[in-house]
């Protein structure tokens, strides 16, 4: 009898922290390593928001809470899903957990079955798979293309449906594409999911106010209302805020499915992290001007971006609407050689010998289910970006 259970040999470790973990090494070996590889904004969680945190300390409110978060925060989400989505929540259809993951977990835990399919579009997150395959389901991948940005088209969707499939996820802005859905383009794959009643939307709307340009963000349940009632809209406040150590993820959706998934959670952590939970009411509540600022940041260092690796030799880089992530192309490299003597045969040699040889830390596409790409994050400063980027350019024009 193995000791370790089945369900493991179905699952791969995460690439963007095996990246990071290898710009670490060569850090502590003396070599300056620029790293594009972490998925978290660089900003300092706001003040007013780690004061909150601060003065639920001195109230003492240290203890246990509600397995499914504590009511002012889940009055705080109920607001929130009003003021900014248009969606109607009462307290007792939302749930907080520790991090998005944990409600992306809960939420799948509760309701697979072995031979239930969830239908993820590639470039994924990387643990939208893993966590499938842990809660027993099975990931059905449908490939999208840079011609369309990305984005997953209604068609393709509607051939990836079949009598077993239980979830289709959607993720707007895309880590790792930063493709966003517009209005249109989100009724068109909703006018799929109405004809399909047993399948269940899971919306992960993370990157939701990093949008850039004149773009106007939705969420499906809010495009199509007759969905409301198979769709779990799930956010966090560790984007927009800048708060990803506090590890709190929420969620809105049907009474039965938050039920369940408070069961799990029961079984599992109990309720989140209290102090982190009192700030993240303060981030909801609170004054949302950081928001507004962060996103302009983030723009120019996305422009930046993306004019610096079209400049590049043999990289091909679509502008994206979102998130804080660049996925450029490099299909024109493969199959030349580095300057350090790499044959670059997939884009896992490519982000390999671009770390050893220029010092650059970026994540392979092949790890997000489609490539040759490769993930850039922009959330750095402009100086480390332009310095990354020039190093890229160097990298690339060395390929022969």
């Amino acid at each position: 009898m193995a000791f370790l259970a089945d369900a493991l040999s179905r699952v791969k470790p995460s690439a963007t922290i095996a990246v990071t973990q290898k710009a670490r090494e060569l850090r502590a070996q003396g070599r300056e390593i620029i790293s594009l590889s972490v998925g978290e904004p660089d900003f300092d969680t706001p003040d007013n928001i780690k004061a909150a945190a601060v003065d639920a300390i001195r109230r003492g409110e240290t203890k246990y809470g509600p397995v499914a978060g504590i009511l002012p925060l889940r009055e705080a989400i109920v607001k929130k899903f009003k003021r900014e989505n248009g969606l109607d929540y009462a307290p007792s259809q939302c749930i907080v957990g520790a991090g998005g993951k944990q409600i992306l977990f809960n939420a799948l835990m509760a309701s697979l079955n072995p031979g239930d399919e969830v239908i993820v579009s590639a470039p994924y997150w990387v643990s939208y798979p893993e966590i499938v395959a842990l809660c027993g389901g099975t990931a059905v991948i449908v490939e999208t293309q840079a011609e369309q940005s990305y984005k997953l088209l209604p068609e393709a969707l509607e051939q990836a449906i079949t009598s077993r499939t239980k979830w289709a996820i959607l993720n707007s802005p895309s880590n790792p594409s930063g493709a966003a859905y517009s209005e249109t383009e989100l009724k068109a794959l909703t006018d799929v999911l109405l004809r399909h009643p047993q399948v269940w939307i899971l919306t992960d709307d993370i990157y939701e106010h990093l949008v850039y340009g004149d773009f106007v963000y939705k969420t499906p349940a809010q495009v199509e209302p007759a969905l409301y009632d198979r769709t779990l809209t799930m956010n966090g406040v560790s984007k927009a805020y800048a708060m990803t150590g506090w590890r709190i993820g929420y969620a809105g959706g049907p009474e039965k499915l938050i039920k369940a998934m408070d069961l799990i959670q029961g079984q599992q952590t109990s309720g989140a992290c209290s102090i982190a939970q009192w700030a993240a009411v303060e981030a909801l509540n609170g004054p949302q001007d950081f928001i507004a600022e962060s996103r302009k940041i983030f723009e120019i260092r996305r422009d930046l971006v993306v004019s610096m690796l079209n400049q590049a030799k043999h990289l091909s880089a679509h502008c994206p609407e979102g998130a804080f992530y660049v996925y450029p192309s490099c299909a024109q490299a493969i199959g030349r050689t580095s300057a350090g003597g790499r044959i670059i045969n997939s884009d896992v040699d490519f982000v390999t010998a671009l770390l050893e040889e220029q010092g650059v830390a970026v994540v392979q596409g092949s790890a997000f289910g489609m490539g040759p790409n490769f993930r850039v994050s922009y959330a750095t400063s402009n100086e480390a970006l332009e310095k990354a980027c020039a190093k890229i350019q160097d990298f690339c024009a060395s390929l022969r």
